[in-house]
């Protein structure tokens, strides 16, 4: 009995050592990367042959040899099955074009090694395209994988039935209260009655309604229930969709920070129903340390060209490098998008108020008319790896139209992203402005140049590169800015990045000396959106400046 309770310890710690032992595969490079995932803990020697076998299966090699010894399996997994004839047929009222193209892009063709997931994507394809587009009631009607394990050559069966085409029909909707099937009707330019159904038209449709200031959530479906066979074979099914309207009233609060502006708190109220007509108003208070800021701005629906129109205005005070301003502004509004280009065009008066230390207060006046336009090609707007922004902008003053000061103001932006690698990110940005005037006196600081601080030349102050007037920074008539930022990420939400600018704002090219920031940054992948916070060196002050930005609503 003594010698059985000295026994059992050791016997439980073999098998202990054994049941953390790892399984070792001898077999081809491609598939143990495949199998060890789903046989370490298989259990017995049967069960590794029974698993084993199973996989290779779906890889495509049906008689394999398998030899297990103790934590050793050996593989020889044979000739690989190879597609040897495709029988793809579509029946139903479809043209011949497109049957012909679906054939085609068969993802499986003859000669092709067989593996179950290559032919389940495969089948899927095919459905999926006649899904989207005018045929709502496809399905797969057959499909078989017909091995011959003695040759390894399969041959493939997959027969769908197209069903009919369809159509839109009316556009039924449900949920409005406030609103009318006019406002919808402005946002919707495709889902429209006799068009052919396509699923990324009602798609589209659903993430245009739920952009809007309308409505809180949005759903479509085509009724194919309620669907009749007009004279030409079709079936025109009506358009069901359910909508949720925002509350007419909503106030927000939230307190932030920033290396630009310091702490900031501010309060927002926003109704999407002004006077019963849907206009949009919202209208809010922020104060932050170095600027305040009252703003007002009334948003109509979009007219029949897709035009939308606002007028707004705002009362802002600010004390930035010394140079305190008081800032009236009234202007009007209209966006337009076509294609990937976003036109704004504006009308703005401005009456500003301009003190700096050390020299004389200055009010000047201006009546601008002002022209954008916005490119963008980005893989993800919130959080770009590649593509490209592209803005211009050009406006004016003249003294003949309620201005103190002739003069026209030019600005360009570009910025390049430029993916490394599988998750590293190269962004280059390049700033180009110029005020054509004879002097920069009497013009509002809103049309010339300052830089410095976040989002331009990192390692200054905000706004403190420009022209020095008595101990203030005011804003001169030509601007310059270069950047590239290299990202590394750590992890799918955090990265470092290091970075270089340079940049300044004069008043006569003779006087463009470019300053130079450069340093460190950590970046966050937050819910909201890419955070990050850059610790950079300004050259020309040899001092380090932290810049960072931060906002929580509530």
């Amino acid at each position: 009995m003594a010698q059985l309770r000295h026994a059992l310890p050791l016997l439980l710690a073999g098998l202990a050592t054994l049941a953390q032992a790892e399984l070792q595969i001898e077999a081809p490079a491609e598939l143990v990367g495949r199998l060890s995932p789903h046989l370490q803990h298989a259990g017995g020697p049967q069960a590794l042959r029974s698993q084993a076998g199973e996989i290779l299966a779906t890889e495509g090699y049906f008689s394999p040899t398998i030899e297990v010894d103790a934590l050793k399996l050996r593989i020889d997994p044979g000739p690989r099955t190879l597609i040897e004839r495709v029988d793809l047929e579509i029946a139903g009222p479809l043209a011949d074009e497109r049957r012909q193209a679906l054939i085609a892009g068969w993802q499986l063709p003859p000669g092709q090694p067989f593996r179950q997931e290559d032919w389940n994507k495969a089948k899927q394809q095919v459905l999926a395209e006649l899904l989207a587009s005018e045929h709502a009631d496809a399905r797969l009607e057959d499909s078989r994988a017909d091995i011959d394990v003695a040759s390894a050559r399969a041959a493939l069966t997959a027969h769908y039935q197209a069903g009919p085409r369809y159509r839109y029909g009316p556009l039924q909707i449900a949920g409005l209260h406030r609103f009318t099937p006019a406002l919808v009707d402005r946002y919707n330019r495709q889902v429209r009655p006799g068009e052919p159904y396509r699923a990324a038209e009602l798609q589209n449709l659903v993430s245009v309604l739920q952009s809007t200031p309308y409505f809180a959530s949005v759903r479509a479906e085509l009724a194919t229930d309620a669907a009749a066979i007009d004279d030409a074979g079709n079936a025109v099914a009506p358009v069901r969709l359910q909508v949720r309207e925002r509350p007419g009233h909503r106030a927000g609060f939230g307190v932030g920070a920033s290396s630009n502006t310091g702490a900031r708190v501010e309060a927002n109220y926003n109704t999407p129903d002004l006077f019963g007509q849907a206009w949009e108003l919202d209208t809010g208070l922020r104060l932050e340390q170095k600027r305040q800021t009252f703003y007002s701005d009334v948003l109509l629906p979009p007219d029949a060209r897709q035009r939308r129109h606002s007028i707004g205005l705002v009362r802002e005070t600010s004390d930035i490098e010394k140079l305190r301003i008081e800032r009236h502004a009234l202007g009007v509004q209209r966006i337009q998008q076509r294609g990937s280009v976003e036109q704004r065009l504006s009308l703005n008066w401005q009456r500003e108020r301009r003190r700096p230390d050390g020299s004389v207060d200055v009010t000047s006046r201006a009546l601008v008319p002002n022209a954008t336009w916005t490119w963008r090609q980005l893989d993800n707007p919130l959080d770009p790896r590649a593509g490209t922004v592209l803005q211009l902008s050009v406006g004016g003053g003249a003294k003949a139209a309620l201005s103190d000061q002739n003069f026209v103001r030019l600005h360009g932006r570009i910025q390049y992203y430029l993916p490394v690698g599988e998750r590293d990110t190269l962004s280059l940005r390049g700033e180009l402005g110029r005020t054509f005037a004879d002097s920069r006196l009497r013009i509002p600081q809103d049309y010339l140049f300052r830089t410095g601080g976040t989002g331009s030349v990192r390692g200054y102050a905000y706004n403190s590169l420009g022209i020095k007037e008595g101990e203030a920074t005011v804003g001169g008539r030509y601007l310059a800015v270069l950047s590239a930022e290299y990202t590394h990420w750590l992890s799918p939400d955090w990265g470092l990045a290091v970075f270089v600018d340079a940049g300044d704002a004069v008043d006569a090219l003779a006087d463009a000396r470019l300053a130079a920031g450069y340093g460190l940054g950590l970046r966050w992948r937050s819910p909201a959106g890419p955070i990050g916070a850059d610790l950079a060196y300004g050259e020309r002050t040899r001092e380090l400046q932290l810049h960072f930005a931060l906002s929580i609503p509530f």
